[in-house]
């Protein structure tokens, strides 16, 4: 199964295992009223900044979609970039869940501007009419690509002085911020985000996303909110456990930094092949790419990725925290050889 479909095809990082083996020594008490859910709020709040209100759910579409659960009312919406994983990817959980409408704007990079979110905002304060209330960005983006600080600041700016909120979805916020080489903190409260879906998943965990609020008051019933949207965990000293593992010393920046340099790395040996067209900069953890159909359709025999667009034959090439330089090596060779076999020298 080792191929670049997706960070979330890579195992448990051992040091997260150990973590919950440890955890499960003795009993505890339930529901996050236990040592690691505390000391995991606590790492939370000290890579976020004090006033962070952090919550621990078991998965990234709950994170996000709890997270606009909090922020909107039910006549409000949230502008998204049109390729965002609340707007493709979440099944439309956050319509049939959080019940808010999602006002998606086409992006040619995944990112959303002032100008863009500015062409959402129309009859503000008509009562026939949905009323913007959050702003939604990726952290790194669908697309692979990263907001800089100003960037993200930029957009804070122009919610805040019309009322809006700013949440970034962060599933691969650590690999945006060691790609910057950056605190946590630094694309997130220190820019002015309102709120965050810190992502864990695809950075080495075996389950949990952490919502944490960056505003006081913000989090107003959350806990009633997640509850009633099934994700109190019972035995909630498991997802502690491993945020432990992950915030406690560098783990996050280690696992993200590593599949950074291997997207780099599968960049550089594809950039020059024949036949292969990168068509997204690289700056985070994937490669998007044009393959010939006739050469995907060969390396798709022995090799796990996803065609992302069947019209232009685009890919993606996603790396984990485990992918090795020998893997990289081996598929950009594997790549080469197909596109060579789909072209032939005349």
């Amino acid at each position: 199964m080792k191929g670049f479909a997706s960070d979330n095809y890579a195992g448990a990082h051992p040091e997260v295992l150990a973590a919950i083996t440890a955890a499960n020594a003795e009993h505890a008490v339930a529901y996050g009223a236990d040592p690691w859910t505390a000391r995991a709020k606590e790492l939370l709040r000290e890579h976020f900044g004090e006033q962070a209100s952090p919550y621990l759910v078991f998965n990234g579409s709950a994170a996000n979609v709890l997270s606009l659960r909090a922020l909107c009312r039910p006549w409000e919406s949230v502008v998204c970039a049109a390729g965002a994983h609340v707007n493709v990817d979440e099944g439309g959980a956050p319509e049939r869940i959080a019940g808010c409408k999602l006002q998606a704007v086409p992006t040619l990079d995944g990112k959303l501007t002032p100008e863009l979110v500015a062409s959402q905002l129309h009859r503000i304060g008509d009562e026939h009419v949905v009323q913007p209330r959050v702003v939604s960005v990726s952290q790194s983006t669908e697309l692979g690509t990263r907001y800089s600080t100003y960037e993200l600041a930029a957009l804070a700016h122009f919610a805040h002085e019309r009322g809006l909120l700013l949440h970034v979805d962060g599933a691969r916020l650590a690999n945006a911020a060691a790609a910057l080489d950056v605190p946590l903190r630094a694309i997130t409260t220190d820019v002015g985000a309102d709120a965050v879906s810190f992502g864990g998943t695809k950075n080495g965990l075996l389950l949990g996303e952490a919502v944490v609020f960056l505003r006081p008051g913000l989090d107003e019933g959350f806990a009633y909110l997640r509850k009633q949207t099934l994700q109190l965990a019972s035995k909630g000293r498991f997802l502690g456990a491993q945020f432990v593992a992950l915030l406690e010393g560098d783990l996050w920046r280690r696992s993200a930094a590593h599949a950074n340099v291997m997207a780099a790395r599968l960049a550089a040996a594809l950039v020059d092949v024949p036949g292969v067209r990168i068509t997204q900069p690289v700056q985070a953890n994937v490669v998007f790419a044009v393959i010939a159909r006739s050469a995907t359709d060969e390396l798709q025999r022995d090799w796990h990725f996803y065609t992302w667009d069947d019209e232009t034959g685009e890919v993606r090439l996603m790396c984990a925290w485990d992918t090795t330089p020998e893997e990289v090596d081996a598929f950009a060779d594997a790549v080469a050889q197909a596109c060579r076999a789909a072209s032939p020298p005349r």
